[in-house]
């Protein structure tokens, strides 16, 4: 092994958002960040203001505006703006600091990271974590017959293709970019998200402590607990767990929900009361990143009911490492990281939803117990940080040398239950 391929690396990485705010890409982002620090690499990650500081991590944030202070989730106006202050103290950044790789998360960075490579000469990384504007079409930003539709569309190709190497967060996420971009299938490395399981384990919190947050946060003793973590949008079928939900009240009531995120609390909890489920769900606003292993330990069963089909799940993850049966649209992505042993709604439907969900209230604590042990010895096996960090280190070192690129991973196959 040549010097090239065992020295550190000076990687920038670019992180168009409020980095960090303890969701979605956000923890990607770190956790990317976190190995490859492991691993001997110096990374620098620029990012908007009004994030949350790290300690370890090294981020430099361009300069806001007083009009806006607050943490922006999906698509908004706002970040226009904000991207071109980012791209502005990137080019300053790259003219002090040439950095050996630019990695780029999302679009804008994936933008960004076009025009510093062609400056720097530093290869670039794209790190795609969904469709740009089918991410708008699910955040209602962009409607599919508006002008700037094809404007978009045609720019988010242009970025695809303008990458050394682009990383997407699933498997379907890859054939995308291959099927619907054209993007050459030898660029593309699918680098599903990955969990901690060491951090996200349920050995780590013994029943006493989960008793004293229960108590804390005033949740039933007796009922079987149902988590969620994650955004609380449309998008993320947060309204239609809460319908399914209410028509699983006319029937039982041996379940609690523990909705757990931001920023739509307030209209969540209107809808709650509308419902008539005041009494069967717990909202906690946001939970830092840091606090959600334990908060989910207190489940019995999980949800990630989103509805996208072409942005990543990483909850799902979680859920997994934590042994928790979890409940799940059947889409792509959710397929690729549960296997079968995923409890799946065969719609995206309110009754769809429903059925799932009693299913896996009917399981007895036996089988959550063995659906738990699969689904934590698949997430360990094929969803370890360790392996992507590797992937990432010998991307990296065969961009800066010439050598040939690795063989992009297999897709993952499901396990039988």
């Amino acid at each position: 092994m040549n010097n090239e391929q065992t020295r550190q690396l000076n990687i920038l990485m670019l992180s168009p958002t409020m980095f960090f705010a303890d969701y979605g890409a956000h923890v990607r982002i770190l956790e990317e960040a976190t190995i490859l620090q492991k691993m001997g690499h110096r990374v620098t990650i620029l990012a908007y203001p009004n994030g949350r500081d790290i300690p370890g991590i090294k981020t430099k944030r361009c300069w806001g505006v007083p009009f806006n202070y607050r943490v922006i989730v999906g698509s908004s106006r706002h970040k226009l703006y904000l991207d071109v202050l980012l791209a502005g103290m990137s080019l300053l950044h790259v003219l002090r600091h040439k950095p050996d790789i630019i990695h780029a998360h999302l679009h804008e960075g994936g933008l960004i990271g076009w025009v510093l490579s062609k400056l720097t000469g530093a290869p670039l990384v794209f790190d795609f974590q969904g469709s740009l504007t089918a991410e708008m079409l699910d955040h209602n930003f962009l409607k599919p017959k508006s002008p700037f539709y094809k404007l978009l569309r045609w720019l988010e190709t242009r970025i695809d293709h303008a990458a050394d190497v682009v990383l997407t967060s699933s498997t379907h996420a890859a054939n995308v970019l291959a099927e619907q971009f054209s993007v050459p299938p030898d660029r593309i490395f699918p680098t599903p998200d990955c969990v901690n399981a060491d951090t996200f384990s349920p050995a780590n919190f013994s029943n006493a402590e989960k008793a004293q947050l229960k108590a804390k946060l005033g949740l039933p003793p007796d009922k079987k607990i149902i988590v969620y973590l994650g955004v609380l949008a449309a998008y993320q079928g947060v309204g239609k767990l809460l319908e399914a939900l209410a028509e699983i009240k006319q029937s039982r009531d041996d379940f609690h929900l523990l909705l757990m995120g931001y920023p739509g609390v307030g209209t969540y909890q209107d809808m709650a009361e509308r419902l008539g489920l005041t009494n069967e769900v717990t909202f906690t606003d946001k939970i830092l990143y840091q606090d959600a292993p334990r908060y989910l330990a207190l489940g019995d069963i999980a949800t990630a009911p989103k509805m996208s089909a072409t942005e990543g799940s990483g909850k799902i993850l979680n859920y997994m490492a934590l042994g928790l049966p979890t409940v799940a649209f059947s889409t792509p992505v959710s397929r690729e990281f549960l296997g079968d042993g995923g409890i799946y709604a065969a719609e995206m439907s309110t009754p769809a939803l429903k059925l799932a969900l009693l299913r896996a209230l009917d399981l007895s604590a036996d089988e959550r117990r063995r659906v738990g042990r699969y689904l934590r010895r698949r997430v360990i096996q094929h969803f370890s940080w360790d392996a992507a960090g590797e992937q990432m280190d010998a991307i990296y070192h065969a961009l800066r040398t010439g050598a040939p690129l690795p063989a992009a991973a297999a897709p993952r196959q499901a396990v039988k239950v």
